[in-house]
């Protein structure tokens, strides 16, 4: 019997960079792998080939209408998010009972790492302490800790209580801190059940000494942290900016930030890379980082074994595990 065909069309991600040569060698025992190229499969290429498909492993959708491909029972995307719905017809996958699914599972653990990490430099000054070290600026013992706080015991805001904000929440077990959840997708009763108390979104800004923001982006939470909501965050608190810069005033953020309103720790940006002369390269009172986060070689392994094992599953009758799949009630709200 043929073994099913899957197109591993995975450009900007790198084949080497997902799959270990075990993941590899599963891989191409399922199924007979089609294109598997670093650079994207060509338009005539692809229509030769598109009859023939069962699964699709893509970074994104640009493959066009689903008419073409007749047989596709999946796609598996490796960027991090599922697929626009301005290239992908997602009411055509549900009712042809096509799995969409993203490889943003893999990447909570990191990226709350990282969030926790920020958090702590934020808070004990370190990157501020590394810098005036090296200007022969630096303070020693307490007068260098003027303005550190510690974790233990702070009351902390999620800003979204999803994937990243799951992993985030047991890295702070041990330092006991009260968790204040704003997330208007989720019942009270499910955050309560998962050790949060649900608040508004005024509350938590105004309350909490360390925010974090953990909301993927939305068609109703862009700008959703205005300048009024910034100017409620306390004088002494940190706010960090992990997900996606779409919620936020940006331009306000910066500002108040260079106004000593408060700290901030910032990892996603309106645009990538950030123009040259954007004033955030110049901004007082905060912790840069380059979209970091997430991309790290060991996590993109992590990667290309949900691929494999999920196509395995689906390849034999079973609903995949690994990664998320696309809800009809929530795909359309995404951007």
């Amino acid at each position: 019997m043929p073994k099913p065909k899957v197109l591993l069309d995975p450009h900007p991600r790198q084949i080497e960079w997902l799959f270990a040569p075990e993941d590899w060698q599963r891989l191409t025992n399922l199924a007979e792998i089609l294109w598997a190229k670093d650079e994207p499969i060509p338009v005539e290429t692809f229509a030769a080939i598109a009859p023939e498909l069962t699964a699709v492993v893509t970074c994104g959708w640009r493959f066009g209408r689903l008419d073409a491909l007749p047989n596709l029972r999946a796609i598996l995307e490796v960027g991090g998010s599922h697929p626009s719905p301005q290239l992908l017809d997602y009411t055509t996958c549900f009712q042809r009972g096509i799995w969409v699914l993203s490889c943003a599972p893999a990447f909570g653990p990191v990226v709350a790492e990282m969030a926790l990490g920020l958090a702590i430099a934020a808070g004990r000054g370190i990157v501020e302490g590394d810098r005036l070290m090296r200007r022969s600026e630096e303070r020693y013992s307490r007068a260098g800790n003027q303005n550190a706080f510690t974790l233990y015991g702070k009351r902390v805001g999620f800003i979204g209580f999803g994937g990243l904000a799951r992993c985030l929440k047991p890295l702070l077990t041990p330092f006991g801190c009260e968790i204040l959840a704003y997330d208007p997708w989720l019942p009270d009763a499910y955050l309560q059940r998962q050790g949060v108390t649900s608040t508004d979104l005024d509350s938590l800004l105004a309350t909490c000494r360390v925010i974090f923001v953990l909301a993927v982006p939305s068609a109703e939470n862009r700008g959703l942290i205005d300048r009024r909501r910034l100017e409620l965050i306390q004088p002494d608190a940190v706010f960090l900016l992990i997900s996606r810069a779409h919620l936020v005033d940006f331009d306000a953020l910066i500002e108040l930030v260079n106004q000593d309103r408060f700290r901030a720790a910032i990892d996603v940006y309106p645009d990538e890379p950030v123009p040259a002369d954007h004033p955030v390269r110049s901004s007082r009172n905060t912790i840069l980082s380059s979209h970091r986060a997430g991309h790290v070689p060991e996590d993109f392994r992590a990667i290309g074994r949900m691929v494999v094992d999920d196509l395995e599953a689906i390849l034999h009758g079973l609903p995949p595990t690994q990664m998320q799949s696309a809800q009809p009630e929530i795909v359309g709200r995404i951007r």
